[in-house]
């Protein structure tokens, strides 16, 4: 098997997906703190369970595959079609605190696209966009191909749930490299759906992750930004 060239990489994705890159994403859970304070995530098992569902069957049904629309939209100078993608995961939301989420993550990675000079952050900076609208136009910036751009923005949901994780039931460090590892397969599936689902077939069925960051917004004590 011949191994890629080096250049394949694309660094300017590395960077992008980041944990330095910075946009707040450390302090938000998606439901998963109120999942621990209620005991359904308590351990490696039950975080793997939930991280890795929830990208399957939530994350990947709705963001990746209008992120998809987002990102082809912008290489094809489709305005109209990368604004409709972005207002219709916005209305996807299932809670306020997941549309907060969503808003200060993506102004944020806006205002940062803008200060660095990026045109079509500067042109979208005024825009209620959310964070996989602004990822899409800095991956687009940086001309990172849209299959490997939907593979980081849900790499980046994944180690940002373990993280998480491991601060609110407390998993050691080699868990949750387990629990990346095993997010591979998981990842690749969950990039196959988002770039095959048609029009009608796009939706947020993770009911449980709803509720869950619903209630997170009056729970008593917190880690996590609501």
């Amino acid at each position: 098997m011949t191994a890629a060239p080096d250049d394949a990489i694309p660094l300017h994705l590395l960077r992008l997906v980041s944990p330095s890159l910075p946009v707040g994403a450390f302090s938000y859970s998606r439901g998963l703190e109120f999942a621990a304070e209620a005991g359904w995530v308590q351990d490696e098992a039950s975080a793997k369970d939930w991280i890795h569902g929830t990208l399957e069957n939530s994350f990947a049904r709705l963001d990746g595959a209008l992120f998809w629309r987002m990102i082809r939209a912008l290489d094809a100078g489709d305005h109209d079609g990368f604004v409709h993608a972005d207002a219709w995961l916005s209305a996807g939301r299932e809670s306020r605190e997941l549309q907060l989420e969503d808003r200060r993550m993506g102004e944020a990675l806006l205002t940062l696209l803008a200060d660095l000079e990026v045109p079509e952050a500067i042109r979208y900076l005024d825009a209620p966009l959310g964070y996989p609208a602004a990822f899409a136009i800095a991956a687009h910036h940086w001309n990172v191909a849209p299959a490997a751009a939907l593979k980081g923005l849900m790499w980046t949901i994944v180690e940002g749930q373990v993280a998480a994780a491991m601060r609110l039931v407390r998993l050691g460090h080699t868990a949750g490299q387990r629990i990346l590892i095993s997010a591979v397969p998981v990842i690749e599936r969950s990039v196959a759906t988002a770039r095959t689902l048609d029009d009608d077939q796009i939706g947020n069925v993770s009911v449980a992750m709803a509720m869950a960051s619903a209630w997170h917004e009056t729970q008593y004590s917190r880690l996590f930004r609501s």
